[in-house]
């Protein structure tokens, strides 16, 4: 049967509230032939969403409506593996202790200049760039627990539980190829791009605004430099990493999004020297088409 995830509306609800709904749903899915295989419940947002194998969406939005009267706002189809790359073990909350929040942020990482540098050293040596910037990534999201979602051919897709864990995640990207020895006698450079979001958040894709938005981001950055959605400075701890808010336009976005830069050695260096010859908005030219 299909996959999907819903999102239901429920401000003020407490975690109690919550597992009582799940328990409700658990006794009526039989019914609908429905079977839930995890829920999450973000209480600063006071959202819930379920993951269920169901014949279809109106099966599982009449299960609600007859369960709790709580009808989803939103259902997505979704994959299995997608599921468990972004939120990663999958397992059916047995208590309010179980609970956890669906949160996650989302990073990418963009090879600077990649189709260049494959046309200077040719198909078989680009795949020795290729796994030289690999190596660095993976390494961060091994040390900074997060989650290779997907290969984006020049890049990495990653989800993190925490908003921090990607921060450190980015910097100590950026900081290694700083130190990274050239690769068949190519500097490597790479650009990284944050966004923090829900899984089902008026979209068709899983965590669907967040990667678009990370995905635009990266793309605006400048070779060496991390930029971050508003969204993942309200979830980090440590805002002495950021340099910010920026208000600008964003293609795909209806309002303006507040953005931060997140700063090292590498990426402050590189700033400064933007700011001595050029327009500081520049690099959102690139984004946005504008000055």
């Amino acid at each position: 049967m299909p996959l999907y995830m819903d999102r239901h509306e429920v401000p003020g609800a407490s975690a109690e509230d919550v597992a009582n709904a799940h328990v409700s749903d658990l006794a009526t899915s039989p019914k609908f032939g429905v079977k839930f295989l995890s829920y999450w419940f973000d209480s600063e947002e006071g959202r819930v969403f379920c993951f269920a194998d169901a014949p279809s969406r109106d099966a599982l939005a009449d299960l609600h409506s007859e369960s709790h009267g709580l009808i989803p706002n939103e259902i997505i189809d979704v994959s299995q593996d997608d599921v468990f790359r972004f939120l990663g073990r999958v397992h059916d909350p047995k208590n309010v202790s179980e609970i956890t929040s669906p949160l996650r942020t989302v990073m990418f990482t963009d090879l600077v200049r990649s189709t260049e540098i494959l046309g200077e050293v040719g198909e078989t040596e680009f795949i020795n760039v290729i796994s030289a910037h690999d190596g660095v990534v993976r390494e961060a999201l091994y040390r900074n627990r997060g989650s290779e979602v997907k290969h984006t051919g020049d890049g990495i897709m990653a989800s993190f539980e925490d908003a921090d864990d990607a921060v450190h995640a980015a910097v100590s990207i950026v900081e290694a190829f700083r130190d990274l020895e050239p690769v068949n006698g190519v500097k490597l450079e790479v650009r990284v791009g944050l966004a923090s979001g829900q899984p089902v958040d008026r979209d068709d894709d899983l965590y669907g605004q967040a990667v678009v938005l990370a995905s635009r981001l990266t793309d605006a950055a400048a070779p060496q430099q991390i930029v971050a959605a508003a969204s993942v400075f309200a979830h980090a701890d440590h805002h002495e990493d950021f340099d910010g808010p920026y208000e600008r336009r964003v293609k795909g976005f209806a309002d303006p999004v507040d953005v931060y830069e997140v700063r090292s050695g590498q990426v402050s260096s590189h700033v400064e020297t933007l700011e001595a010859s050029t327009p500081r908005a520049s690099w959102w030219q690139r984004l946005t088409g504008r000055s």
